[in-house]
Protein backbone atom coordinates (compact mmCIF):
# COMPACT_ATOMS: atom_id res chain seq x y z
CA UNK A 1 0.00 0.00 0.00
CA UNK A 2 1.50 3.58 -0.51
CA UNK A 3 1.04 6.74 1.89
CA UNK A 4 1.41 10.20 1.01
CA UNK A 5 3.22 11.47 3.76
CA UNK A 6 5.49 14.00 5.30
CA UNK A 7 9.13 12.94 5.33
CA UNK A 8 11.23 15.50 7.94
CA UNK A 9 14.37 17.17 6.60
CA UNK A 10 16.33 20.50 8.14
CA UNK A 11 17.43 20.96 11.02
CA UNK A 12 17.12 20.88 14.92
CA UNK A 13 14.01 23.06 15.97
CA UNK A 14 13.40 24.25 11.92
CA UNK A 15 11.55 21.34 10.55
CA UNK A 16 11.07 21.02 6.88
CA UNK A 17 8.83 18.45 5.37
CA UNK A 18 8.98 16.69 1.71
CA UNK A 19 5.20 15.28 1.20
CA UNK A 20 6.30 11.76 -0.14
CA UNK A 21 4.74 8.94 -1.72
CA UNK A 22 6.33 5.60 0.09
CA UNK A 23 5.17 2.53 0.70
CA UNK A 24 3.43 2.17 3.94
CA UNK A 25 6.07 0.01 5.28
CA UNK A 26 8.58 2.43 5.04
CA UNK A 27 10.18 4.49 7.99
CA UNK A 28 8.97 8.19 7.81
CA UNK A 29 12.30 9.77 6.69
CA UNK A 30 13.49 6.12 4.67
CA UNK A 31 12.43 4.90 1.18
CA UNK A 32 9.88 6.99 -0.56
CA UNK A 33 8.84 6.90 -4.05
CA UNK A 34 8.22 10.38 -5.25
CA UNK A 35 8.59 13.59 -3.19
CA UNK A 36 5.30 15.51 -4.96
CA UNK A 37 5.45 18.78 -2.79
CA UNK A 38 7.19 20.66 0.25
CA UNK A 39 5.54 21.82 3.51
CA UNK A 40 7.14 24.99 5.85
CA UNK A 41 6.04 24.96 9.21
CA UNK A 42 8.00 27.66 10.34
CA UNK A 43 7.43 30.13 7.66
CA UNK A 44 5.01 33.12 8.24
CA UNK A 45 2.33 32.32 6.49
CA UNK A 46 2.75 28.32 6.23
CA UNK A 47 4.58 27.41 2.76
CA UNK A 48 3.27 24.47 1.09
CA UNK A 49 3.79 23.51 -2.63
CA UNK A 50 2.06 20.36 -4.28
CA UNK A 51 3.08 19.50 -7.93
CA UNK A 52 -1.08 18.66 -8.26
CA UNK A 53 -0.17 16.82 -11.31
CA UNK A 54 1.17 13.75 -9.49
CA UNK A 55 -0.80 14.15 -6.30
CA UNK A 56 -3.78 13.20 -8.42
CA UNK A 57 -1.99 10.41 -10.04
CA UNK A 58 -1.42 9.04 -6.59
CA UNK A 59 -4.75 9.58 -5.38
CA UNK A 60 -6.01 8.20 -8.26
CA UNK A 61 -3.98 4.93 -7.85
CA UNK A 62 -5.68 4.56 -4.30
CA UNK A 63 -2.68 5.99 -2.01
CA UNK A 64 -4.31 7.19 0.86
CA UNK A 65 -2.79 10.64 2.34
CA UNK A 66 -2.17 10.59 6.28
CA UNK A 67 -4.22 12.94 8.32
CA UNK A 68 -2.04 16.03 8.02
CA UNK A 69 -1.22 15.65 4.13
CA UNK A 70 -5.23 15.31 3.82
CA UNK A 71 -5.18 18.56 5.84
CA UNK A 72 -2.56 20.36 3.33
CA UNK A 73 -4.05 18.92 0.04
CA UNK A 74 -7.11 20.53 1.48
CA UNK A 75 -6.00 23.67 2.31
CA UNK A 76 -4.34 24.12 -1.19
CA UNK A 77 -7.77 23.31 -2.25
CA UNK A 78 -6.70 20.45 -4.42
CA UNK A 79 -9.19 18.24 -3.09
CA UNK A 80 -12.13 20.11 -4.21
CA UNK A 81 -10.51 20.15 -7.55
CA UNK A 82 -10.29 16.96 -7.83
CA UNK A 83 -13.91 16.52 -6.51
CA UNK A 84 -15.29 18.31 -9.17
CA UNK A 85 -13.69 17.15 -11.98
CA UNK A 86 -14.39 13.55 -10.53
CA UNK A 87 -18.18 14.76 -10.66
CA UNK A 88 -17.34 15.59 -14.64
CA UNK A 89 -17.56 19.24 -14.49
CA UNK A 90 -16.25 21.01 -17.77
CA UNK A 91 -12.64 22.91 -17.00
CA UNK A 92 -14.47 26.35 -17.23
CA UNK A 93 -17.07 25.24 -13.97
CA UNK A 94 -13.93 24.06 -12.45
CA UNK A 95 -11.75 27.38 -12.91
CA UNK A 96 -14.86 29.58 -11.49
CA UNK A 97 -15.22 27.70 -8.62
CA UNK A 98 -11.84 27.49 -7.73
CA UNK A 99 -11.44 31.32 -7.87
CA UNK A 100 -15.15 31.83 -5.86
CA UNK A 101 -13.30 28.74 -3.27
CA UNK A 102 -10.03 31.12 -2.83
CA UNK A 103 -11.95 34.28 -2.41
CA UNK A 104 -13.68 32.23 0.46
CA UNK A 105 -10.66 30.75 1.84
CA UNK A 106 -9.17 34.44 1.92
CA UNK A 107 -12.10 36.13 3.86
CA UNK A 108 -12.06 32.93 6.07
CA UNK A 109 -8.09 33.16 6.90
CA UNK A 110 -8.95 37.09 7.10
CA UNK A 111 -11.56 36.60 10.01
CA UNK A 112 -9.08 34.05 11.47
CA UNK A 113 -6.53 36.89 11.74
CA UNK A 114 -9.13 39.32 13.10
CA UNK A 115 -10.47 37.13 15.63
CA UNK A 116 -6.61 36.29 16.80
CA UNK A 117 -5.77 40.17 16.57
CA UNK A 118 -8.99 40.80 19.26
CA UNK A 119 -7.98 37.97 21.51
CA UNK A 120 -4.27 39.22 21.94
CA UNK A 121 -5.57 43.28 22.27
CA UNK A 122 -8.37 41.69 25.29
CA UNK A 123 -5.50 39.60 26.72
CA UNK A 124 -3.26 42.77 26.82
CA UNK A 125 -5.92 45.28 28.13
CA UNK A 126 -6.69 42.51 30.98
CA UNK A 127 -2.99 42.10 31.65
CA UNK A 128 -2.36 45.98 31.57
CA UNK A 129 -6.03 46.15 33.88
CA UNK A 130 -4.13 43.37 36.66
CA UNK A 131 -1.12 45.34 36.87
CA UNK A 132 -2.81 48.52 37.49
CA UNK A 133 -5.12 46.59 40.44
CA UNK A 134 -1.71 45.14 41.86
CA UNK A 135 0.27 48.45 41.74
CA UNK A 136 -2.83 50.21 43.34
CA UNK A 137 -2.76 47.39 45.98
CA UNK A 138 0.47 47.68 46.47
CA UNK A 139 0.36 51.67 46.52
CA UNK A 140 -2.35 50.88 49.80
CA UNK A 141 -0.42 48.19 51.24
CA UNK A 142 2.15 50.91 51.87
CA UNK A 143 -0.03 53.68 52.66
CA UNK A 144 -1.48 51.36 55.61
CA UNK A 145 1.87 49.98 56.75
CA UNK A 146 3.03 53.89 56.45
CA UNK A 147 -0.36 55.01 59.45
CA UNK A 148 0.55 51.82 61.09
CA UNK A 149 3.88 53.13 62.02
CA UNK A 150 2.62 56.96 62.86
Amino acid sequence: MVKIRLRRAGRKKLPYYQIVAADARAPRDGKFLEVIGNYQPTAKPHAITIDKERTAYWLGVGAQPTTTVRSLIRATGLLHELNMKRKGRSEEEIAAEMEQWQARETERREKRLAVKARRRQAKKAAEAEASVQDASAAESAVEAEAEGEE
